[in-house]
């Protein structure tokens, strides 16, 4: 079987309009895929910066896969909250990537987004805190009914990953 290895960190968020943000992710692969090692989900800590708009995660991903076919190539997903000072965590983004197809180091910008509810969603959000989140989280990196959805840009999600991919000369793809 294919193997491919990708391993690297979340390395920072930036372009939000809070800073103390966390993020948590997790990984989307076809049938054809398996996992062997790493895990399938993570959540990194708070960055609290002091300065500058950037919120340094370095958080760790380290995933290996075993493939019979192309189809459903892995993705990785992302939701990126904001802690503030009462406890209270506020989705801030939604956002998805592609493993690179290609080996060696790949610096990734993965662009988020929210969804946007209507006037009086937006009014008690303004007042309560809170705003619209998804029902069905896999919408994120399914586009099946994504583009019926109002959303606003929010910022951006930067990785740092490393590909190493393994025979896959021996089933016929050029890398």
């Amino acid at each position: 079987m294919a193997e491919l290895h990708c391993f690297g960190q979340i390395l920072c968020a930036y372009g939000f309009p809070q800073k103390d943000l966390f993020c948590k992710w997790g990984l989307k692969a076809g049938c054809a895929w398996r996992l062997l090692e790493g895990l399938a989900e993570g959540e990194t800590q708070v960055d609290c910066p002091l300065v500058g708009e950037k919120a340094y995660f370095c958080h760790p991903i380290d995933l290996h896969f075993a493939t019979k076919g192309l189809q459903g190539w892995p993705k990785l997903h992302f939701q990126v909250w904001h802690h503030d000072w009462v406890g209270k965590n506020e989705l801030f983004g939604y956002g998805f990537c592609h493993i690179p197809t290609s080996p060696g180091n790949h610096q990734v910008t993965v662009p988020t987004w929210r969804p946007v509810g209507s006037i009086l969603d937006t009014l008690v959000s303004r007042l309560v805190g809170g705003g619209p989140r998804l029902r069905r989280p896999d919408i994120v990196y399914d586009p099946t009914d994504r583009f019926l959805l109002q959303t606003e840009s929010m910022g951006y999600i930067t990785l740092d990953l490393n590909v190493i991919t393994r025979n896959f000369d021996k089933f016929g793809v050029e890398m």
